[in-house]
């Protein structure tokens, strides 16, 4: 009975469940939000003055919840990988499936869209945010559940 007291205790001081280890989504809401990208029609396309895809469009549709701007940064896959690892960016796309090879240095959203490939495959795609925290992969994922069907 004490232990079931302290344990209860002990998480009514937890705050929000699920939470950010760094506060990230606190610091995004009506703030900005750090978006890798890397190029890979059609989810992401960085040949233009302004990035395009249907994954830029679910992200600027995401950041609009949050009343947050996006802030933009290009590389590839493995930069990326590691600039989530670092705190350095939020959330990575770029057309990312679930057997991505990046799970050791980010958090992976759920499965949001299965596409068929052109070998008749079919790819479940989804996008990475940073290990830990937790209230903004929930975040997202809910949003990609309700929007990323397209």
């Amino acid at each position: 009975m004490v232990i079931f007291g302290m344990a209860t205790l002990a998480l009514a001081g937890c705050g929000q469940i699920p939470a950010d280890v760094d506060g990230t989504t606190d610091r995004i809401r009506g703030g900005e939000v750090r978006i890798g990208i890397t190029h890979n029609p059609p989810w992401t396309d960085t040949s233009g003055p302004q990035p395009t895809g249907s994954e830029v469009e679910l992200m600027q549709e995401f950041a609009d919840t949050l009343d947050a701007e996006i802030e933009w940064r290009e590389d590839s896959e493995g930069v990326l990988a590691d600039a989530l690892h670092e705190g350095v960016i939020d959330v990575a796309i770029g057309g990312y499936t679930d057997d991505t090879p990046w799970t050791d240095l980010a958090a992976v959203t759920g499965p949001y869209l299965e596409v068929q490939n052109e070998r008749g495959a079919v790819e479940k795609h989804v996008m990475l945010t940073r290990a830990g925290e937790n209230q903004l992969l929930v975040r997202l994922e809910t949003f990609l559940l309700e929007n990323g069907d397209r």
